[in-house]
C-alpha cells in the first residue's frame, strides 16, 4: 500500500473537500480511516481511488443512492456490465426530465425578462408573477 495520507492530503488529491470526506465517513460511502494516536486520520491509496470515483460519479449528477449501487458494482468483479448501463440508461432519463424543467423554467423567465420594460417606473411583471398578483406564463 502506498504511503498514508491525512485528510487535508487526500482532499487535495482527489478534489473532495475534508468535509465531504468526513460526511462519506459518516453515511458509509468510504470506510472510516484509520486514526493515528493523535486522532488525525490516515488515508491509504484505495481510499484516494475510491474517493476519486465517487467525485466522478458526483460530477455527473449521480445520487449518494447511485453512487452506492455503483461502487457495489465496481467491488464486485462477477458484475454485469447490463446492470452498470442500466443504472447509466435510468440517470440518463432523469437528467432529461431535469433539462426539460430547467427550459421550460428558463423560457418562462425569458418570457417574463422581455415583458417587463427594465425602466425606472415600479411595474415589472417579473415582481407582479412571483407575487402571484399575475400568472406564469405557461410554455
Amino acid at each position: 500500500m502506498g504511503a498514508l495520507m491525512q485528510i487535508g492530503e487526500a482532499s487535495k488529491a482527489t478534489g473532495v473537500s475534508s468535509k465531504m470526506i468526513r460526511h462519506y465517513e459518516s453515511i458509509g460511502l468510504i470506510p472510516a480511516a484509520d486514526r493515528r494516536d493523535s486522532n488525525y486520520r490516515d488515508y491509504g491509496a484505495e481510499d484516494v481511488h475510491r474517493l476519486g470515483f465517487i467525485r466522478r460519479a458526483r460530477d455527473l449528477g449521480f445520487s449518494v443512492d447511485e453512487i452506492r449501487d455503483l461502487l457495489r458494482l465496481w467491488a464486485d468483479k462477477r458484475r454485469s456490465s447490463r446492470d452498470v448501463k442500466a443504472l447509466a440508461l435510468d440517470h440518463i432519463a432523469q437528467l432529461d426530465a431535469k433539462i426539460a424543467l430547467l427550459e421550460e423554467m428558463r423560457a418562462t423567465l425569458a418570457h417574463l425578462a422581455q415583458c417587463c420594460e427594465g425602466d425606472h417606473r415600479p411595474d415589472c411583471p417579473i415582481i407582479d408573477s412571483l407575487a402571484g398578483a399575475a400568472p406564469l406564463p405557461h410554455h
